[in-house]
């Protein structure tokens, strides 16, 4: 008996592998972390005569590397060989989107390290119990400059990847856009800067990152309208691969509600950013506007997270011959 055998089925593929809630946590840390890395060495270039809010200057650097590492050990879990990782630093394939990310990330995190020891005030470097780390942290201090000049770079680095990442996987039609990654950089640095908002303990810092997201939300929605046009104006599968954003059926439903919730959330965010920019500032920051800044900035994590879990499943169910 002859059997010709094609496609995703039970006997050529019985258990097929997919990219599940892991994946899309390990983007959407992974774009954070590099909107925090970015964000927190723009908190120390800018201006002198603005006053540096200390809580940002230090904690923020320390907690990027932190939420890289929960987000590389959520990648580690959906790994189905872990050990085949180190295959990726015995080579550099400059025409594999996996190459560069492992050897991104192997560059970066040391580089994040190195930017939070350089942070640590004096006071905190006071409670370290290991010298050595103190000494580290002593000896990176005059360096502190430079590296935050190249950690703005490799931020943006880390959350552009996490777009290029899919973007290349021609095979998924939803993922297959140069738009993607720019979406990712943008959600990433809006997230980064939401996340500033919420640990300033100053007015000025607070006000000057919630000017800065309010242009990056409406880039990041920019962004998102041009995704959705340029695979409507694509070919078929391409144009098939968003339908299930504007699907209400029950199989499609949280794909829809994925775009409602976008189309509440990062709007709504901007509203509360511009009245709070636009209120009185003669004072410190009232009870009221410190609930509006940081409800808006809650609003804009929760839309990070959403992108990344809708793109991450939705351009699953997409494929060259239709719904997968």
């Amino acid at each position: 008996m002859e059997l010709n055998i094609v496609g995703s089925n039970a006997i050529t593929y019985p258990a097929l592998h997919v990219w599940d809630w892991r994946v899309a946590i390990y983007l959407f840390l992974g774009g954070l972390s590099g909107g925090l890395m970015t964000m927190s060495a723009i908190n120390y270039l800018r201006p002198k005569q603005q006053a540096l809010d200390s809580t940002c200057s230090w904690q923020i650097p320390v907690l990027a590397p932190i939420l890289l590492t929960i987000g590389l050990f959520f990648l580690n879990l959906d790994l189905e060989r872990k050990l085949n990782a180190f295959w990726f630093y015995l080579t550099f394939k400059p025409v594999s989107p996996m190459s560069w990310g492992a050897w991104i990330v192997f560059v970066i995190y040391p580089l994040m390290i190195l930017y939070a020891l350089a942070s640590l005030p004096k006071d905190v470097k006071g409670k370290i119990k290991y010298p050595a780390i103190r000494n580290a942290a002593d000896t990176l201090q005059p360096y502190l400059l430079p590296l935050a000049k190249v950690n703005v770079i490799a931020g943006i680095m880390l959350a552009i990847y996490t777009g290029i990442l899919l973007s290349t996987l021609v095979a998924r039609p939803l993922w297959n856009s140069a738009i993607l990654p720019v979406l990712f950089l943008t959600s990433g640095m809006s997230a980064g800067a939401a996340v500033m908002i919420i640990v300033a303990q100053t007015k000025e810092v607070k006000l000057f990152f919630t000017k800065i997201d309010i242009w990056l939300i409406i880039g990041e929605l920019v962004v998102l309208l041009l995704f959705f046009y340029g695979h409507y104006t694509g070919d078929a599968a391409h144009r098939q691969a968003i339908m299930p954003f504007f699907n209400t059926s029950h199989e499609f439903f949280p794909y829809f509600l994925s775009i409602v919730a976008l189309g509440v959330c990062l709007p709504l965010a901007i509203v509360l950013k511009f009245l709070e920019v636009t209120g009185d500032h003669t004072a410190e920051v009232s009870t009221s506007g410190l609930l509006m800044m940081n409800a808006s900035a809650l609003l804009v994590l929760l839309g990070s997270v959403v992108i990344r879990f809708a793109v991450v499943y939705a351009g699953q169910l997409s494929g060259y011959g239709g719904y997968m």
